[in-house]
């Protein structure tokens, strides 16, 4: 497969469940990626190492963990918010370890009890543990910046802040940096101006765009961070998603729905939209109460759409 102009990170099984309060069986989620792959998607966030008895939702992470190694050039990342978190994805041999790191102070104290500075002191040990595993199994570091356009708790975020976090992510050994909007407070003109002034500072390792929908302003900027030079982009399944410590932050981009775009923009993703809309009745099956969210099941593809997927 070559490589794809845009590459669609799948995060369902991991930003996607963590709101939802029915837990989506072990059964189902593997048959999940196994579709997923199949329609061409190779990155995923796949679960999170973090205590059952807070998420019970990821208990089974290690087992989803194992069950990804199947597919040749498959990327399963997973969210270790601490260092306890990153020894056990270490041991289960993740591809990619995600450190969530809040550029709001406020946010920061209600999702991982610490502030912004000490979350980029967990990357530096990280790197550590990581560089100390042996070749072929260090996976990459990623840190996404939570909060990164505006806080429901906190409110303002100032972009020096989101720039400085960014440089001190990549100095203390994060391979790539996510810039996210947590809380649904983007707009196009917010992310080429923030994207534009990060990526000047710190570098084309700030290279990811994480959107939610939560003001119907997701897709636009995705197109935004294109005009940056942004080519990789989280998205959920049926946009399911939120974070559960900012308030009134609805669901990611559609993956979907951003497939569709991307591709009817001539630009190839490497993935099948019409094997991602059946995808949809997995989690139908799996989650029969919560609602699912999308445009295009319901208007369908155009009659002038044509698939770019490499196959």
């Amino acid at each position: 497969m070559s490589v794809p102009d845009v590459r669609v990170i799948e995060v369902g099984l991991r930003d996607g469940l963590q709101m939802v309060k029915a837990i989506l069986p072990t059964a189902s989620k593997l048959a999940f990626i196994a579709a997923a792959y199949a329609a061409g998607i190779r990155e995923m966030q796949i679960g999170s190492f973090v205590p059952a008895s807070r998420m019970p939702q990821f208990a089974d992470t290690p087992q989803v963990v194992d069950y990804a190694h199947r597919y040749a050039g498959l990327h399963g990342a997973v969210m270790v918010p601490n260092i306890k978190g990153a020894l056990a994805a270490l041991e289960a041999g993740a591809d990619q370890l995600n450190l969530p790191v809040s550029a709001s102070a406020a946010h920061s104290q209600a999702n991982v009890k610490t502030t912004p500075d000490l979350m980029i002191s967990n990357v530096a040990r990280v790197r550590e543990l990581r560089d100390a595993q042996p070749e072929g199994r260090r996976p990459r570091i990623k840190v996404g910046l939570a909060t990164a356009f505006g806080c429901t708790l906190q409110g303002e975020v100032p972009e020096a802040e989101v720039e400085r976090l960014a440089i001190a992510a990549i100095a203390a050994g994060a391979d790539s940096v996510s810039l996210s909007d947590t809380t649904g407070y983007a707009d196009p003109a917010k992310v080429r101006r923030l994207f534009n002034r990060v990526r000047a500072a710190a570098g084309d390792q700030v290279d990811t765009a994480h959107f939610h929908d939560t003001r119907g302003l997701g897709l636009a900027n995705v197109v935004a961070a294109l005009d940056c030079g942004i080519r990789r982009f989280d998205a959920s399944l049926a946009g399911l998603g939120g974070c559960p410590h900012a308030p009134g932050a609805s669901g990611n981009i559609v993956t979907e729905d951003l497939v569709f775009m991307l591709q009817s923009m001539g630009l190839d993703t490497g993935i099948s939209v019409d094997q991602l809309l059946a995808m949809r009745a997995l989690l139908r099956d799996g989650l029969p109460e919560e609602p699912l969210q999308g445009s295009l099941w319901k208007a369908g593809v155009t009659k002038t759409y044509r698939e770019h997927a490499n196959g």
